[in-house]
């Protein structure tokens, strides 16, 4: 098979379609027309039922061919004279171009292309009549908000760049596309502003994808595992969004995208701590609203990292923090739990993400009782027969409504999974394994790197300018610059020298 494809096309229609038959096998979505335009003209129409849009290709390619006036222009013409004129007159598409390799041939007709082959010439022509069946577009499923545009990303790639092109209207906006996967030939484009990214960072995007040696690509988080800088660590080292205005808000800020075709997940690279406790719905709201919801963030983030250990640490031992009263009722609560609360925390734990798994999994139209079963029943029926204590179970149900309130999936994701080892820490030496663990993560954070830029810009290394958006937001006239971490080449957002009139003043003669 591998030799075939390596062939260039033959100047014979039998021998390509031969070569067809070889390569796909009695395939019963390929079609092949063969068609006679005149006694010496015979050409091969050749798609792929369900990909391309037959009623167009019915209407105009094949009427162009067979009822208008192509064979009459055909006749006495030599079969380059006649490729040509097929080329330039008689097939009417925007979409059109010349093959001569044998692989992009078959590429080309997998991608939705209809192929026109000419009896005597070896190259064929390809015209772009995609057709298959997409997802409109609708609101974002997993980063929703209260004001803000409500579109979110297809599977479909074109619509993809079409939905960034409207919101970023600009020449400079330049969109590359490679095909990754051996097998999938999947498409996948970098989208970036030329005159605003690093030149090094375009180059390292490039040089990581073109690094990628694999059968297939069904998704971006393939791409996501083939190019980030650090595998052994909880934390995702590259943003990814469904929102259009997320996507071009980093492309603004100097930022590299990438697409995937088939999913309506985009890659944003390079991506720092602080960026996943960012919203888009932070930039349409009043500044003062916007940081008072980003340290609403955060604090959950610590919560959903830290709740649990904390309360195994404290009641086990640390007692002497806890008020006399709040000791009193705890101890009476516990008195009937038959195991202590290092083990009580990881059960509860581990029963919540068993819940939630399977609240994921089952279907929708039953998962809203199951949900109710799991929290409502189960959890008091838990209490009643005296397993667990009431005050764990308000401890797992803060832990599990916080991690709901990080923005993106992946850090709710890594808080949850460090959860368990602060809980293990606390159960063995209190307050203090709580303490060493955080010293740890601090450590790890600080030492990982996306795309070779410090992780945890702005904090460390710190650089006070950027700080306008990142644990806050200062107000749109103050965010005059772009990250200077990022390396832009243009470091100025607003122009400066606006703006300086003096405010109207109606009853100032």
């Amino acid at each position: 098979m591998e030799d075939i494809l390596k062939s260039p096309l033959s100047h014979r229609l039998e021998d390509n379609q031969k070569q067809l038959s070889q390569l796909l096998g009695k395939s019963t979505d390929l079609i092949i027309k063969e068609l006679q335009l005149d006694p010496c003209t015979q050409i091969a129409v050749i798609y792929i039922d369900g990909l391309v849009d037959t009623q167009v290709l019915h209407n105009s390619i094949l009427f162009s061919l067979q009822e208008g006036c192509a064979p009459e222009l055909l006749r006495d013409l030599d079969a380059g004279q006649k490729f040509e004129l097929l080329q330039k007159r008689i097939l009417i598409a925007g979409d059109l171009s010349v093959t001569d390799d044998l692989r992009q041939f078959v590429y080309q007709l997998m991608s939705g292309n209809v192929m026109v082959l000419v009896d005597g010439i070896s190259s064929a022509l390809r015209i772009g009549l995609p057709g298959w069946d997409d997802r409109n577009v609708s609101e974002p499923s997993s980063q929703s908000v209260v004001r803000g545009p409500m579109e979110a990303f297809t599977e479909n790639m074109r619509t993809n760049t079409s939905l960034i092109r409207r919101k970023i209207k600009d020449s400079h906006l330049w969109l590359e596309t490679f095909q990754i996967g051996k097998v999938t030939q999947t498409s996948v484009s970098i989208m970036y502003l030329t005159n605003l990214a690093s030149p090094d960072l375009v180059l390292e995007v490039k040089r990581r994808l073109d690094q990628i040696d694999t059968d297939s690509i069904l998704e971006s988080g393939y791409i996501e595992e083939f190019i980030q800088d650090k595998t052994a660590t909880p934390f995702p080292m590259i943003y990814n969004s469904d929102r259009p205005d997320t996507i071009a808000a980093g492309i603004l800020e100097g930022k590299v995208a990438i697409l995937v075709d088939g999913t309506p997940f985009v890659l944003l690279v390079p991506c720092f701590f602080v960026s996943f406790f960012q919203s888009a719905e932070d930039y349409y709201q009043r500044s003062d609203i916007a940081t008072l919801l980003r340290f609403v963030r955060f604090l959950s983030f610590f919560i959903t990292m830290l709740a649990p250990s904390f309360y195994v640490a404290v009641t086990t031992y640390h007692q002497e923090m806890i008020p006399t009263n709040l000791v009193i009722s705890l101890a009476a609560q516990r008195e009937s739990v038959p195991v202590p609360a290092f083990v009580e925390a990881l059960l509860m734990e581990l029963t919540y993400e068993i819940l939630r798994e399977a609240g994921v999994r089952i279907p929708k139209n039953i998962g809203q009782a199951i949900s109710i079963v799991g929290t409502l029943v189960i959890g008091q029926a838990a209490v009643a027969a005296g397993f667990i204590s009431s005050a764990m179970v308000i401890i797992v149900s803060i832990t599990a409504i916080s991690s709901f309130v990080i923005p993106e999936s992946g850090m709710a994701i890594a808080a949850r999974m460090i959860r368990f080892v602060f809980i293990v820490l606390a159960g063995f030496i209190g307050l203090y394994g709580i303490l060493f663990g955080v010293f740890l993560i601090v450590l790890h954070l600080a030492s990982l790197r996306s795309f070779g830029m410090p992780y945890m810009s702005p904090l460390a290394p710190y650089e006070s300018k950027d700080l306008k958006d990142s644990i806050f937001r200062l107000p749109w006239p103050l965010l005059k610059t772009r990250p200077a971490n990022l390396k832009v080449q243009n470091l100025k957002r607003q122009d400066t020298s606006k703006g300086k009139e003096p405010a109207y003043e109606p009853n100032k003669k």
